[in-house]
């Protein structure tokens, strides 16, 4: 019955594949349960109450996934949108609504996020996302998937330690001399994983994790904080808190707009990424189930932002399970499992997703960043697939696939692959080749990087 429905066999997977993938993908992600009652608490929300928000609206976005569009791609609150909405969007509504306002800033937030969930919800019935995954070149498709790469690889450098800022170049090599301990526990890990899978070893990624977190506490570099807690925080400090009729009576367009822009070009960009590394693409381009898909990422804004955290989206940290051997929904089940028995598994998966703070205000995560670098090498493959002999389809491939790292943004690496895209092509006057919905969004990146910065 569970071939049946998830058509595992016709995607050439395994029950156990499916499970290993779902396992790698939680483990991968699994920071985030930590990372976002921290972020979210700078401005003003209740820590417990949000982590117990973020295990539960990812839980559902991810299963909703899993059951509607049977992709094995996780969702979870966004990294970079929680910063935007704790340090940008509350303090500016904060300023909005003065003192002695009866609507509280961060309510007003969710508020703001929800709308823009509901917006993305109501584009489902007009087909437009879907329209606009279409309307990407193959190329960029496969740009997208290689710069997601770099980016994803980029970030397991900078957590693991190996990379760090450099005044005159912005990022060196650690010198190895004095790099921590920490450091050396993901180059012992990244070892573990590159000779399990040069190897040919199935689930490199998760025995190396593993083995990364068991040294971890062996060394004693990570503290060993037991298994399992009884002690689950409440979740009424957040739950329907939101305040959609102060975001309304604020007035916050702007604001609406970018949580709206960021989470649907962060989601078609993860989409697209890890749908190539798959091999769900169809030849002529197109992505089946489309539509299901990016409706299952605006639930889980939706679903988020009743809980009581920012917007939730695809994660690209899904590419781990695909690379373990995830092809299928089934996949996602078990990471929507995981996650809600985070809840009761938090000092375990606190082990795996540890932060370490140093003194420079860097924060390393030595169990995550080998498998996020693997990650990141596994997505170059396709990069054979750009096509290089044609100029105008390759600078633009060129232009993506560089700005994601250097730009930290998926929806950076978009903006300028779509723009550059629709001016080469317009240059050489094969306007005919570009879909008009790129030309649409490619002049909307140019007037957001005129009015925005």
């Amino acid at each position: 019955m569970i071939n049946r429905f998830f058509k595992i066999r016709e995607n050439n997977s395994t029950i156990t594949r499916e499970a290993v993938g779902g396992i790698t993908t939680f483990m991968t992600m699994c920071y985030i349960l930590f990372v976002q009652p921290a972020v979210l608490a700078a401005c003003g929300m209740d820590s417990a109450s949000v982590f117990v928000a973020t295990c539960i609206s990812s839980a559902i976005a991810t299963l909703t996934m899993g059951f509607l569009a049977n992709y094995p791609i996780a969702l979870a609150p966004a990294m970079g949108h929680n910063f935007y909405f704790a340090f940008v969007a509350v303090p500016l509504i904060a300023a909005k609504l003065g003192e002695g306002s009866p609507h509280s800033a961060w309510a007003v937030g969710l508020g703001a996020v929800c709308i823009s969930g509901i917006l993305f919800i109501a584009l489902s019935f007009f087909g437009i996302r879907e329209t606009i995954v279409n309307a990407i070149p193959s190329s960029l498709k496969n740009a997208i998937a290689v710069g997601i790469g770099l980016l994803i690889a980029l970030v397991g450098f900078e957590w693991s330690g190996i990379i760090e800022s450099n005044p005159g170049t912005l990022l060196a090599l650690t010198s190895f001399k004095s790099a921590s301990s920490y450091t050396y526990l993901s180059v012992f890990g990244l070892i573990v994983m590159a000779v399990l899978a040069v190897m040919g070893v199935r689930g490199s990624i998760l025995i190396g994790i593993i083995c990364t977190m068991t040294a971890g506490i062996a060394t004693g570099l990570i503290p060993y904080h037991g298994l399992v807690t009884a002690d689950i925080p409440s979740i009424a400090p957040t739950f329907f808190k939101l305040d959609i009729i102060g975001a309304i009576k604020v007035g916050i367009p702007v604001i609406i707009f970018v949580f709206f822009f960021l989470d649907l070009f962060d989601t078609i960009g993860t989409l697209i990424g890890v749908s190539e590394q798959a091999g769900f693409i169809r030849e002529d381009g197109t992505l089946p189930r489309a539509s299901k898909a990016l409706l299952s990422d605006a639930i889980g804004t939706v679903t988020g932002a009743v809980c009581g955290t920012s917007t939730v989206t695809s994660y690209i940290e899904s590419a781990a399970g695909i690379s373990s051997g995830a092809r299928t929904g089934l996949a996602n089940i078990v990471t929507g499992i995981l996650m809600l028995l985070a809840l009761f598994f938090s000092p375990l998966v606190e082990m795996i997703g540890i932060g370490i703070h140093r003194a420079d205000s860097i924060t390393l995560y030595p169990v995550i960043a080998p498998a996020l670098i693997m990650v990141g090498f596994m997505m170059m493959r396709n990069i054979v697939r750009i096509e290089w002999d044609k100029p105008a389809e390759a600078l633009a491939s060129f232009f993506t696939l560089i700005i994601m790292p250097f730009g930290f943004g998926i929806t950076e690496g978009i903006s300028f692959g779509f723009i550059s895209y629709a001016v080469f092509k317009t240059a050489v006057r094969q306007w005919r080749d570009v879909h008009p919905v790129l030309y649409i969004f490619a002049l909307l990146f140019i007037l957001r990087y005129i009015i925005a910065g």
